[in-house]
């Protein structure tokens, strides 16, 4: 007989596991007498809490499972089972270079790292001189995972060449982007790869201490990083490492603002020049990277090159761990080569909405990210396709929306966004985005009210979406019609986009134009601008 139970049962402890219940499962199968073994996350939410039992055929996965369901998982008659896990087509066709351990490993057992691969690529790192180093990272195309896919060879370079007696290694593990756990995932399911990864750059650039600066609302995130770098600091040694912890800005994402924060001061944004990789922490220079970024290369040192550089598409080389979120019927972790197209992520991945209804737009890069409708779903995930469409992959979360959703407001939303996270340096973003509020008000007013005839005063029919204080000043010079103020509109975003420090506010205009051009209807017009330009 098959499937018989002979050993441990595999639980998630990943923290969207542990809210779906997963403490509870591990405790009643604990209390059965199984010796339970606490994993990351495998990244599919529907099937959570799973457990995976050791049977003579192998990891058998059921899910989801309840505390009560214990006697009928170790006897094989749960109605859930789902056999091994990895062959699932959600799992079947991932390519899981960066998170191939993530839901396989006791994440915090040095044994089950290095019975996994773990440590061969800063093995091999230290065989060779930095500049080798930098020179694979380099032919791998590794670009930056967090934001414009900046090439991270060049940037190791860089911190390579400058003449310097410290240098650092910063890990921007500030994940802010609504619809984005990857980061935390990884940390919390495979903590030695980012270590692994960071201490192969410190090698490549001749750092000997590293940050990794993680946000305040991930706890969990935070101890089992500690943990990790306390029982791994003997394996890389000399490199340095400790945790910072974010107090919860939004704008510490950005580079600059970051450092500003790990040096103890108000995060804000620095001006540039002087590059953080010739001036960065402290005034010396720093390697900063996302941790997708640094958790990508101990593969690309233990495979080879080659070997990441021959999946992708175009310049974006290798994989990435895209996040499906919103409203979508499979939410998790799908981690591919660029290429595959935002159709196939959001209906065939992710099955479409989780409520039934047709997708109308999903908004792909956070809460900066430009929305896109299903006629764009032809799009291939990759930087330049993305960019080119007004739109960005940043650090591949996307959110989907079912035909509920009301654009105009999902466009006030970035702006209000905007202002409440603004560092408040610059202009444009921390004025522009307050005047972008005021814009969308009106306009939303213009839509849903009877049109207004002026002169209006204050507390008459429809005149609730005015500046009034603003109109009384000049009311034969305010032309509210929504016309008018998607024009204006439009002013502003150009404003902001090419006025602002940093991508805060440069990029706010993203998801306020794209909802303009893609769902004008929703504003007040009717042809939708970019179909009409076709």
């Amino acid at each position: 007989m098959s499937g018989i139970f002979i050993g441990r049962v595999f639980i998630s402890r990943d923290m969207a596991s542990v809210a779906l219940g997963a403490d509870d499962v591990a405790r009643a199968f604990a209390e059965a007498g199984c010796e339970v073994v606490r994993t990351g996350s495998r990244g599919l939410f529907s099937i959570e809490p799973l457990v995976e039992v050791e049977t003579d055929e192998g990891r058998i996965g059921y899910g989801p499972v309840g505390p009560d369901d214990v006697a009928a998982v170790l006897d094989g008659t749960h109605a859930s089972r789902l056999g091994a896990v990895e062959t699932l087509p959600f799992f079947a066709r991932q390519q899981r270079f960066t998170f191939a351990r993530c839901g396989v490993t006791d994440p915090l057992r040095l044994s089950d790292y290095a019975a996994h691969g773990g440590w061969q690529g800063l093995e091999r790192a230290r065989a060779l001189v930095p500049q080798q180093v930098v020179d694979m990272v380099k032919a791998s195309g590794l670009r930056g995972r967090g934001g414009a896919g900046f090439p991270t060879g060049i940037k190791w370079q860089t911190v390579l060449d400058a003449p310097a007696g410290d240098k650092y290694i910063v890990c921007n593990a500030d994940e802010g982007d609504s619809g984005t756990f990857a980061d935390r995932m990884l940390m919390e399911g495979d903590p030695y790869c980012l270590i692994e990864g960071m201490a192969i750059a410190a090698h490549a650039v001749g750092a000997s201490h590293g940050y990794i600066y993680i946000r305040s609302e991930y706890p969990y995130c935070i101890a089992t990083m500690r943990a990790a770098i306390e029982a791994s600091a003997h394996v890389v040694a000399p490199f340095t490492l400790e945790v910072r912890e974010g107090a919860g800005a939004y704008v510490c994402g950005e580079e600059t603002a970051l450092l500003d924060s790990i040096e103890g001061k108000r995060g804000q944004v620095r001006a540039k020049p002087p590059l953080p990789a010739l001036q960065g922490l402290f005034g010396q220079p720093t390697v900063i990277n996302n941790v997708l970024s640094l958790a990508a290369v101990p593969f690309i040192l233990a495979e080879g090159a080659e070997a990441y550089a021959a999946v992708g598409f175009g310049r974006s080389r290798g994989t990435m761990p895209v996040q499906l979120a919103g409203n979508v019927r499979h939410g998790g972790l799908y981690e591919v080569g660029f290429g595959i197209t935002l159709g196939e992520l959001v209906n065939e991945i992710g099955g479409g909405t989780a409520s039934g209804r047709p997708v109308r737009a999903v908004q792909v890069g956070g809460p900066l990210g430009a929305y896109f409708p299903p006629s764009m779903f032809h799009l291939p995930f990759d930087y330049e396709a993305f960019a080119q469409a007004g739109g960005l992959i940043g650090h591949a979360g996307i959110t989907v929306f079912d035909d509920s959703v009301d654009m105009a407001h999902m466009a006030r939303f970035a702006m209000e966004f905007c202002a409440a996270e603004s560092c408040g340096k610059c202009t444009p973003c921390r004025i522009g985005s307050t005047r972008g509020m005021e814009i969308m008000d009106r306009i939303i007013g213009a839509r849903d009210a009877a049109p207004v005839v002026a002169p209006v005063q204050l507390g008459e029919a429809g005149g609730g979406y005015l500046d009034t204080a603003l109109y009384s000043r000049s009311p034969d010079r305010i032309d509210v019609s929504v016309e008018s103020q998607t024009g204006l509109l439009r002013d502003l975003a150009d404003t902001m986009k090419f006025g602002s420090l940093c991508a805060l506010g440069g990029f706010t205009p993203y998801p306020v134009l794209s909802a303009l051009d893609y769902f004008p209807e929703d504003f007040g017009g009717t042809t939708p601008i970019k179909e009409a330009a076709e």
